[in-house]
């Protein structure tokens, strides 16, 4: 090879045309890549879509996505259509099995619109699942306003036009290192044209988010709702918001002793809780979590929500509030221990304590008692 590499892997072959290299591989993403080849490899065999969604470690909508891209493009059809031919006649047979054929292969797209038109094409076939999708989003953010998405249709084909949203589509494909599928480019839309968020803020969600290997359009979703949620505006107002978020967890999980992993949805709420709704400072938070590891000897987070809990219902804002709720009770316990001490001293040890002592002397009775009978 031109590279300086060999290839270690001599074993059976599975043959891919050249024009899919060269005229289709290049505008797909890699998880459809990966669907298509599969679909090669496993040619005359019964596939199915989990089967495919096992394999590839994707979800099952992942494939039908996939596939749906495929035969839009003219790389595959259905098995019920009639083939062309070319490329279909060398590989009828492959993929027959797998339920799809590949007909020969024609160019859909043009050299400088081709942008355009994928909007156009794939937003008639994802416009209302993705609806469907949103509008889910918009129910399960509960109380937080998120707007519905619309009809998704009219507004891929309005932006098809739009030559700044296509350039903003450029470039955060760009800070991602890939090309966009159809619910992609949809999600972006929503975020520009409903959300009404600027290029320059959207520029800055995909360079966050690939900034911390995270490339899922399901994470790039969260983030821009978060921030849509926080009234941020701004590439500044979300450098700020991004900064001060990391320091919180990072304050957090370098005092639990957590290292080598980001903090779990369910740790993420506690810091948010901590932060945001209690409104602690890193110093006291900190404190919570060293105390934490001192009684439990684990990083517990719903301990450190019970000491934090306790905190906030006593009005405490400050470390000096802490040590001085500290000593309150300390006060507390030294007062209760000092009145428990008095009553055990003040208790006779003899077994027969049960009984009632007596109360008159013993010597005295008895004397008493000869004088009377003299």
């Amino acid at each position: 090879m031109g590279l300086g590499y060999k290839n270690n892997i001599n074993t059976a072959v599975t043959a891919v045309s050249n024009i899919f290299i060269d005229e289709y591989m290049g505008t797909a993403s890699g998880e459809y890549v990966k669907v298509y080849l599969y679909l090669l490899r496993h040619a005359g065999k019964n596939v199915e879509i989990p089967d495919i969604a096992e394999a590839l470690n994707h979800t099952e909508a992942d494939v039908r996505r996939a596939l749906a891209y495929w035969e839009r493009a003219g790389v595959l059809a259905s098995e019920k259509e009639e083939p062309a031919e070319g490329e279909a006649a060398a590989t009828r047979e492959n993929l027959t099995d797998a339920g799809y054929i590949t007909p020969e292969s024609r160019r859909n797209y043009g050299d400088s619109d081709m942008e355009g038109r994928m909007l156009e094409e794939n937003a008639a076939d994802s416009g209302k699942q993705l609806q469907g999708s949103e509008r889910g989003m918009a129910k399960q953010s509960g109380a937080l306003d998120i707007p519905d998405a619309g009809n998704s249709y009219d507004r891929m084909k309005r932006l098809s036009a739009d030559e700044e949203f296509s350039a903003l589509l450029y470039a955060v494909q760009q800070y991602l290192g890939k090309t966009f599928s159809a619910i992609e480019c949809e999600k972006f839309a929503y975020f520009y044209d409903v959300l009404h968020m600027s290029c320059e803020l959207l520029e800055y969600l995909a360079e966050y988010c690939a900034e911390g290997g995270h490339t899922s359009i399901r994470y790039i979703e969260k983030v821009a709702l978060n921030w849509y949620q926080a009234g941020i505006h701004t590439r500044d107002e979300a450098r700020e918001h991004s900064t001060k978020y990391s320091k919180d967890t990072s304050a957090v999980m370098k005092a639990f002793g957590i290292m080598g992993r980001n903090a779990g949805t369910a740790e993420q709420e506690f810091i948010r809780r901590w932060f945001k709704e209690f409104g602690f400072d890193s110093m006291i938070v900190t404190e919570a979590c060293n105390r934490t590891l001192t009684a439990t000897g684990s990083a517990s987070f719903p301990y450190a929500d019970k000491i934090l809990t306790g905190w906030k219902k006593n009005g405490v804002r400050t470390l000096q509030d802490v040590e001085t709720l500290d000593k309150r009770r300390q006060e507390k316990q030294a007062k209760k221990s000092g009145t428990a001490s008095r009553q055990t001293r003040n208790t006779s040890t003899n077994r027969f304590n049960n009984f009632e002592q007596r109360s008159y002397n013993y010597d005295d009775y008895v004397w008493d008692d000869i004088k009377n009978r003299k």
